[in-house]
């Protein structure tokens, strides 16, 4: 899985927020964050910003933790 996806499903997961939920908030449809979430595609470059931008309106904390997550694994 791809280090975005997979911190992507463990915030969504971690923190009750549903994937149609976080798609509305971004704009997008929810296939797209189904596609991220079971490693169908890998969101890139401003995708990730879009994610966190997201997250930050249901919940700042998982915003603040998928960042954590996806960053971490930079190293």
């Amino acid at each position: 899985m791809g280090k975005a996806g997979k911190a992507l499903k463990q915030v969504l997961e971690a923190y009750g927020i549903s994937q149609n939920r976080l798609a509305v908030e971004m704009g997008i449809g929810r296939s797209n964050v189904n596609r991220w979430v079971n490693d169908l595609a890998d969101p890139v470059g401003d995708a990730i910003l879009d994610i966190r931008d997201g997250l930050q309106k249901i919940n700042p904390e998982a915003a603040d933790e998928f960042a954590r997550l996806y960053w971490e694994s930079e190293k």
